[in-house]
């Protein structure tokens, strides 16, 4: 049984009755029922529907609202309160909502590959390769040349999740598994992690957005 955004998928080998599949959905009503009502209550709309003034948007944990503006040349800039975008033709949609989607993917680079320079630094590390991937599974990855990719859609979470997203993916740099050394590893890098973790997992729906 999986659950996720899209409900409940039930996959069962050919010889499994249906009766008998009947019989554990019935087994773990309970858990079905409460486990699609967390799904539910995870967020997962972070860019607005329209790409209008007043719209809300979610940028490093915080909802801020869209202001636009007509101008001649194409800007954004972050306040406490809104994310303001100037922009030639502002009654533009699909322009309006290109043009922030790639500013985010470039504030996402800005704001953590820096990170991930230092903390490898503490581990004695050249700083890593660190390139914006559009996954739908995983936050971040590290392979066997020590390349880091991490999911762009991290500038939307708090900074603190995101920064733990870097830490365990920095972490793979020096044990490239999820040994106890790794989590050792992690928690000199980002301590008190599991709590991050835990959280991280009430941000997973926005993977599918």
């Amino acid at each position: 049984m999986q659950i996720g955004l899209d409900g409940l998928v039930v996959r069962a080998p050919r010889w499994v009755s249906l009766r008998d599949i009947e019989a554990a959905l019935c087994e773990r009503a309970a858990w079905v029922v409460r486990t699609l009502a967390e799904w539910r209550a995870r967020r997962r709309d972070v860019l607005p529907k329209v790409w209008t003034s007043g719209a809300p948007i979610l940028y490093q944990g915080n909802e801020l609202a869209l202001a636009v503006f007509p101008s001649r040349r194409k800007a954004i800039h972050v306040d406490l309160f809104h994310v303001t975008v100037r922009h030639p033709q502002p009654q533009a949609e699909p322009l309006l909502a290109g043009f922030v989607g790639h500013w985010l993917k470039e504030e996402a680079l800005r704001l953590l590959a820096p990170f991930a320079a230092c903390l490898a630094a503490r581990l004695a590390r050249n700083a890593p390769p660190v390139k914006l991937t559009n996954a739908r599974t995983e936050w971040g990855s590290c392979n066997h040349r020590g390349e880091i990719r991490l999911n762009w859609r991290l500038v939307h979470l708090p900074p603190l999740l995101a920064q733990y997203v870097v830490a365990h993916e920095v972490a793979h740099l020096v044990e490239l598994n999820h040994s106890p050394r790794f989590w050792a590893v992690v928690e000199t890098l980002f301590p008190g992690h599991g709590e991050a973790r835990r959280e991280l997992g009430n941000w997973t729906a926005l993977l599918e957005s």
